[in-house]
């Protein structure tokens, strides 16, 4: 029997920018593929990749939520589908 190539799932990302972050990416939301498995600094990675300078200077502030949970850890792992809201600190009271 040959043993078949193992077969990497791509996972799509739905990633949305709030505010400045908003601003610098240039765009409102956007659907990231990557090559499984994934992580949050994956999928930050590939959104600097595809956005620049500007969302880099944003992103090192922002927190993210990812499937609405806060994420504290980029090594968090990102499932197939999932939705990462990018959060630029918010002034106000």
């Amino acid at each position: 029997m040959t043993a078949m190539p193992e077969q990497t799932e791509a996972v799509a990302v739905q990633v949305r920018y709030f505010a400045g972050a908003r601003a610098a990416a240039g765009v409102p939301e956007e659907t990231v593929r990557l090559s499984g498995p994934t992580t949050v600094s994956d999928v930050i990675s590939a959104v600097l990749d595809l956005r620049g300078e500007g969302l880099a200077k944003v992103l090192p502030a922002c927190s993210f939520l990812l499937d609405g949970v806060a994420v504290r850890d980029r090594g968090t792992a990102v499932p197939a589908s999932a939705t990462l809201d990018v959060l630029p600190p918010f002034a106000g009271g």
